[in-house]
């Protein structure tokens, strides 16, 4: 598998940074062979929740004059909403040579399951959980694509029905209308490995028909709301998850616009845009509360970061 991987025991504390970094030449060499940063988390007591609800570390770098939040993002498996919530104020297409921006490596996991794929719709961002031996678990995350707001990607709990390499597509006759309409585009399918094909190398049906999970010929999806209702992964992403998620795995879409989650001894929320506009943030922050009733919060804190909506995990107690 090309790439490297970074396995790293995560207690989630907050540490004092380094200097920024420069930012690193971005090609497709360079996604091919990016580092893929595998988490691993001890269990509870009772073998069903992590210790630690909270993964990864900040960075900061600064930019080359050529340089987008886009290819930031997808070298540091980082969504392009995640870079432009984290970094407000700077322009994500021209940061500017020399500007130092916040890489928003550090997450919240979305409550309360820790098992097969997870992906937190409005978050943009998958998580997959393997178990790797008694208390402990392995914990993959990467941005994705999802539906368009009139195409939502749904939530529910399904399972992978079938995985494929190089797939073909069969085009859905409703997205067939739509290609003879915009382009003039009369086919009905489109055979994998064409540069056409929008599934990429890979793909995992879901159980729910007409979903998957899949990669992706357009390489900026992720972070956005793109597809028809599928979920994109960056073409090295997806060729990392494929191999190690088997068929009849879990697959949870939830709806977590705001995360709590506990790591070093504190409290930790999470804030992101409701992309689909389902529920208000307030309501949000209630449904997280429930999820987590023993969390210690300070009230005054919590309202800073939903008022701010960074998308970025900050402390919030004790």
């Amino acid at each position: 598998m090309a790439g490297v991987v970074l396995a790293l025991v995560v207690t989630g504390c907050a540490r004092r940074q380094p200097p920024p970094a420069p930012a690193p030449v971005l090609d497709e060499e360079t996604f091919a062979n990016k580092p893929h940063t595998v988490f691993e988390l001890a269990l509870d007591a009772d073998g069903r929740r992590p210790e630690a609800t909270v993964v990864g570390t900040m960075r900061r770098l600064r930019v080359r004059h050529e340089d987008t939040f886009v290819e930031l993002g997808r070298y540091f498996d980082v969504g392009l909403n995640e870079m432009v919530a984290a970094n407000p104020g700077i322009d994500p297409w021209v940061p500017g040579e020399g500007t130092e921006v916040l890489i928003p490596t550090r997450w919240v996991l979305p409550c309360c399951t820790y098992e097969g794929i997870v992906v937190n719709v409005p978050e943009m961002r998958l998580y997959y959980y393997e178990s790797v031996g008694p208390g402990r678990l392995r914990v993959y995350t990467y941005p994705v694509g999802v539906g368009r707001e009139e195409k939502p990607t749904p939530q529910g709990v399904y399972r992978v029905q079938t995985k494929a390499e190089n797939p073909t597509w069969v085009i859905p006759e409703s997205i067939r209308r739509e290609h003879i309409r915009e382009s003039g585009d009369y086919r009905r399918s489109i055979p994998g490995g064409d540069p056409d094909n929008p599934l990429g190398n890979y793909r995992l049906t879901l159980s729910k028909p007409r979903y998957a999970i899949h990669g992706t010929n357009i390489p900026w999806g992720p972070g956005m709301p793109v597809s028809h209702g599928c979920v994109r992964l960056f073409p090295e992403d997806i060729a990392r998850v494929y191999p190690v998620v088997p068929v009849g795995a879990r697959v949870e879409l939830t709806y977590q616009p705001v995360k709590i989650g506990r790591a070093g001894g504190r409290t930790w929320v999470e804030v992101h845009e409701d992309v689909y506009a389902r529920t208000s943030l307030t309501e949000a922050v209630r449904q997280a509360r429930r999820r987590q009733p023993d969390a210690f919060v300070d009230a005054t804190r919590l309202d800073a970061a939903v008022r701010d909506v960074r998308g970025v995990p900050m402390p919030v107690g004790p």
